[in-house]
């Protein structure tokens, strides 16, 4: 993953096992801190990150023309800056990834899948309030 330094604006590689953690960046040494905000992937980050993050990571499976996934979306972004060291948040688009969308059963959006350790650990479909979505996947972060 790239990710731009808010100080100085040179582009880190940071690995996937890495996405929740803090460092420095490779040109002013400033914190680059844990990434909050959802990581867009396609079909080839997919499985970098899933299997090789550190921690958890929530993937929002979405679409650009679907009213509740904008609904769901800004509770996805507060749900990576609460929980940022403890979880990674992704967000795949269906009618750009639909291998992707048919490989882990993507009947109905929004879903959120959580995948730990390359696994599917819990699975939340539609739209439901940030503190419902806290409490199912709690168990797990």
């Amino acid at each position: 993953m790239i990710r731009s330094c808010a100080h100085c604006g040179v582009k880190n590689r940071v690995p996937a096992r890495h996405l929740a953690d803090a460092g420095r960046c490779g040109g002013c040494k400033q914190p680059l801190p844990a990434l909050a905000e959802p990581i867009e992937v396609g079909a080839a980050e997919f499985n970098e990150i899933t299997r090789e993050a550190r921690v958890p990571v929530l993937v929002d499976f979405w679409a650009p023309w679907c009213g509740p996934c904008r609904l769901v979306s800004p509770v996805v972004e507060s749900l990576g800056e609460a929980h940022g060291d403890r979880l990674a948040t992704a967000k795949v688009n269906t009618d750009e990834n639909q291998q992707l969308a048919m490989r882990y059963s993507i009947f109905s959006i929004p879903t959120l899948v959580l995948f730990k350790d390359g696994r599917e650990a819990a699975r939340l479909v539609g739209y439901m309030p940030q503190q419902v979505m806290e409490d199912r996947l709690a168990p797990h972060l």
